[in-house]
């Protein structure tokens, strides 16, 4: 870690943080804390009428979770906060627990997404704005796929009624959080390396 690069890629801002504590320790304080910030970020929920999906701060929350963490110890955090609240912790949306039913798949759709973007962050693609979005994008189409098929099987929902209710609520939200991370992942890039110099 010593002869680290930050331009490199292999490396994620994960890497570069509690460099001084030992390496498993390390991980599991950054998966314990993603999986709480994933937690935290679900209690912005706020109802969707006509959809059992209520639109959160948990998506954005994971996929920068997964960008900083990488592509292991950021989808651990979200398996962990899926764990977690299916056995009690009440941070699911609204404070609840449990198995949430008919918005799972989101919750699958997320982790999966958050390996991809672990090792497309792990290979540079979180360093500027013009490879956060298309990264960022992949990411939400794959929490939809998952998400919007899990809905539609498990209320039996037609294509177009799924959809309705699991997808076109959510884009314009899901459009700022792109931006969002847009923004956020490039700007911490240049804050560590300008900390370094």
């Amino acid at each position: 870690m010593n002869n680290l690069t930050l331009h490199a890629p292999r490396y994620v801002l994960g890497d570069l943080l509690l460099t001084r504590v030992r390496l498993r320790f390390r991980d599991v304080t950054l998966v314990l804390g993603g999986a709480g910030l994933i937690g935290l970020s679900a209690q912005i929920a706020v109802p969707v009428p006509g959809s059992p999906v209520p639109v959160t701060g948990q998506t954005l929350a994971v996929l920068l979770v997964a960008a900083a963490l990488g592509p292991w110890r950021g989808p651990l955090a979200g398996l962990t906060y899926i764990l977690a609240g299916i056995a009690g912790v009440p941070w699911f949306a609204h404070g609840s627990s449990g198995f949430v039913g008919a918005t799972f798949g989101y919750l699958l759709g997320m982790t999966l997404a958050a390996s991809v973007v672990g090792e497309l962050s792990r290979r540079g693609a979180d360093r500027t704005a013009g490879r956060v979005i298309p990264t960022m994008v992949l990411a939400n189409l794959i929490v939809y796929a998952v998400g919007v098929t899990w809905l539609a099987v498990s209320l039996h929902l037609g294509v177009g009624a799924a959809l309705k209710a699991g997808l076109f609520p959510f884009l314009l939200g899901d459009a700022l959080k792109i931006l969002i991370a847009a923004g956020l992942l490039p700007a911490a890039w240049r804050l560590t390396r300008s900390s370094r110099h």
